[in-house]
């Protein structure tokens, strides 16, 4: 009959720390920052005509227990097109002709994600 045996030494306190702070949600205070912070990223980077869909942008953080999301929104919408939407990807006219679209969202997002993905990177190895 063979025995396994183990030893132990230490505690698990850096872990319990990190599922506590999980609990709690503090997570969600970094998230609330970089949402504002995104918000005003693309209000800056929007192209301005009337400035309605630079306004706009909005952002909604959701979870539940397997994940947590931030996404952001733009409520310009007119005869049920989002402006934000054509103004990144380009639309057709009436008259039959094309304007063209602008990458302005994901440079504008980016950094912004980057930095999110860092402090919360860091967050997590800090606990």
């Amino acid at each position: 009959m063979s025995r396994i045996s183990f030893r132990h030494k230490g505690d698990f306190s850096k872990t319990e720390k990190f599922f506590n702070a999980l609990l709690k949600m503090e997570y969600l205070n970094v998230l609330e920052r970089y949402g504002k912070a995104g918000v005003s990223a693309l209000a800056a980077a929007t192209p301005k005509d009337s400035g309605e869909t630079a306004s706009a942008w909005n952002y909604e953080i959701t979870h539940n227990r397997k994940e947590t999301s931030i996404v952001f929104t733009n409520s310009n919408v007119q005869d049920g097109v989002n402006i934000a939407i054509i103004l990144q990807y380009g639309h057709g006219t009436r008259n039959g002709g094309y304007v063209a679209g602008r990458d302005y969202i994901n440079p504008a997002i980016q950094p912004i994600f980057d930095k999110m993905a860092n402090e919360v990177w860091k967050e997590v190895t800090s606990l």
